[in-house]
């Protein structure tokens, strides 16, 4: 899992987009070759933070595509103070990253 993410000042709002790369398997898909379900694996939450306070948060599941892209905006943030978020999936790994306010 790796998680990317950028923000962007535009006029009173920060724009926040985040790609995290993932597989997000349903659990419900059969290996060809095998005949077996393919075991859940999936995003299960993406938190954001600035300055030290939860400012986003999503639940995902099973029915979210893979490598989703997420945005949201949020009030208050400048040019250079730094958004910073995290994601876990259902497995409990963990990633995190940081995008500076440009």
């Amino acid at each position: 899992m790796a998680i990317k993410g950028k923000a962007k000042l535009r006029g009173e709002k920060v724009q926040v987009k985040l790609l995290i790369k993932h597989v997000m398997e349903t659990g419900l898909r059969v290996d060809a070759e095998t005949g077996n379900k393919i075991p859940a694996y999936h995003i299960t939450e993406v938190v954001g933070s600035w300055e030290g306070k939860e400012v986003f948060r999503s639940n995902l599941g099973p029915a979210v595509s893979k490598n989703p892209y997420l945005s949201f905006q949020l009030k208050g943030p400048s040019v250079g103070d730094t958004i910073s978020f995290s994601s876990v999936d259902n497995k409990g790994i963990k990633d995190s990253g940081a995008a500076v306010v440009k």
